[in-house]
């Protein structure tokens, strides 16, 4: 392959909380390098999976979704998202159809007007097997009247639809120049992040109401053996003495299901038996350690 044949670079995903964007990454890449639940706000790094499409390596920038900050965390993961879309060749911005253009989508749009106008934003409405086509294109025309959108696609990232013509349209769209990554990875997360984040993702799926956003997942240890399985060693931080029993469970029987889940899910990922170890500490102000930020990829000043 030569500078001229081949074409790389980076795509930012953005858009308001449980728009889609996990979904859309894993179908891109075609693997899981993003987590994926019903809860809103479960992306906190920046997240890129590396797609091959012809002769173009796309490498997707998954954010955290975009909403109003409140807390220290929280200004992080919105800073993470538009530093993503700040440094990408192109912008995606996801739209929930059966939502339409809400009072967050408007201040998306409103903040991507003030970026660098050189950078192609193209518009990506989600989930259009839950409205009607006609409630579609009023939908498609209200939105690239709010903002000169470079294209629009109609998409179901959960299903596939459309999503080929997005990848034709993106390969054929980056800038020409030799791939960013070896062919053979699909993400630049260090497997260390990547098994605390589908630890994360068990207990999100597990938990409810706030608990999942007041506890954070960090590999602690790994340890390749000679048999090729993985020794991994993780630590579960609550914020609350009150949560660590609620993770726990009675019995212990929360976090031995959540183990379970996230080793079986780490195992297809990497193709070799993992031995999984999780242990539940109480750290009352882990949100506000610089340390705790650096494991999970945030940045602890943006959230100043």
């Amino acid at each position: 392959m030569t500078d001229t044949t081949t074409r790389a670079g980076f795509v930012a995903l953005i858009g308001e909380p449980n728009a889609g964007k996990s979904t859309l990454l894993n179908r891109m890449v075609g693997a899981k390098v993003s987590i994926v639940t019903h809860k809103v706000q479960t992306t906190r790094a920046r997240i890129r999976g590396i797609a091959i499409a012809d002769a173009s390596q796309i490498v997707f920038v998954d954010t955290p979704g975009i909403f109003r900050p409140r807390r220290r965390l929280d200004r992080s993961m919105v800073a993470a998202a538009w530093g993503g879309a700040s440094d990408a060749d192109i912008i995606l911005l996801l739209i929930e159809a059966h939502r339409g253009l809400t009072d967050g989508a408007r201040a998306i749009i409103d903040q991507l007007s003030g970026l660098d106008r050189k950078t192609p934003v193209a518009l990506i409405i989600n989930k259009i097997d839950r409205v009607k086509s006609e409630v579609l294109l009023a939908l498609s025309q209200q939105l690239n009247e709010a903002f000169p959108f470079e294209r629009t696609f109609m998409i179901s990232a959960e299903k596939g639809y459309g999503c080929d013509d997005l990848r034709d349209w993106l390969a054929g769209s980056l800038p020409e120049g030799p791939w960013l990554y070896p062919e053979d990875q699909i993400a630049d997360l260090p497997m260390r992040m990547i098994a605390a984040e589908i630890t994360r993702e068990k207990l999100t799926l597990r938990l409810h109401e706030e608990i999942p956003y007041q506890l954070t997942v960090e590999t602690e240890a790994w340890e390749e053996r000679k048999d090729g399985s993985a020794k991994v060693d993780q630590v579960i931080y609550v914020s609350r003495p009150g949560h660590k029993g609620i993770v726990l469970g009675k019995g212990g029987e929360t976090v031995k299901a959540v183990g379970q889940a996230a080793r079986a899910e780490l195992e297809e990922f990497m193709g070799r038996r993992v031995h999984l170890f999780l242990q539940v500490r109480v750290r009352e102000n882990w949100q506000e350690e610089a340390e705790r930020y650096g494991e999970i990829g945030l940045d602890f000043r943006d959230g100043d």
